[in-house]
Parts: C-alpha cells; sequence; structure tokens
C-alpha cells in the first residue's frame, strides 16, 4: 500500500487515511462508553501494542481502532502528507 492512502498509527499498524471519520481523546466517559458498546459489538481494534491508549480512530466501516500515539500527532500526519 502506498503511503499516501495509509496512515501510520504505530508500532507498523496503519488505516486507510479516506476511511476515518474521526480521530477523538480516549478520556471522556462518553467515549468510554462508546467503545465498550463497540468492544461489544466485535468490531473493536486495539493497535496500542499494549502501551497507553492515546487516541480512539473512528472509521467509516463501523470498527472502531485504538492507537497508542497521540491526537496531534496523527493529525499533524495527515497534514504533513
Amino acid at each position: 500500500m502506498s503511503n499516501k492512502i495509509t496512515l501510520n498509527i504505530g508500532f507498523g499498524n496503519s488505516v486507510v487515511r479516506d476511511g476515518i471519520r474521526a480521530i477523538v481523546h480516549p478520556n471522556s466517559s462518553p467515549i468510554k462508553r462508546f467503545m465498550k458498546q463497540k468492544q461489544d459489538e466485535g468490531v473493536l481494534v486495539d493497535a496500542t501494542m499494549g502501551k497507553k491508549m492515546r487516541a480512539v480512530l473512528v472509521m467509516d466501516s463501523g470498527l472502531v481502532v485504538l492507537s497508542a500515539i497521540s491526537v496531534p500527532s496523527l493529525v499533524s500526519r495527515i497534514e504533513d502528507e
């Protein structure tokens, strides 16, 4: 896959840039409830490799991806390309 169509979310993991609907901080109660709901639905992907979760990516496919890379860093990676 070309680097222009994917976003590195840490530890060799990538997502398709065009599929990202939102990148949010994981600290608020509504986001925590949202993540629990998605985990129960089986559509939560943990790409933190055991590190602290610093961002939640909501994909247009319905998947929710957890990343150890911070929200500002991910946004910066998107804007740099």
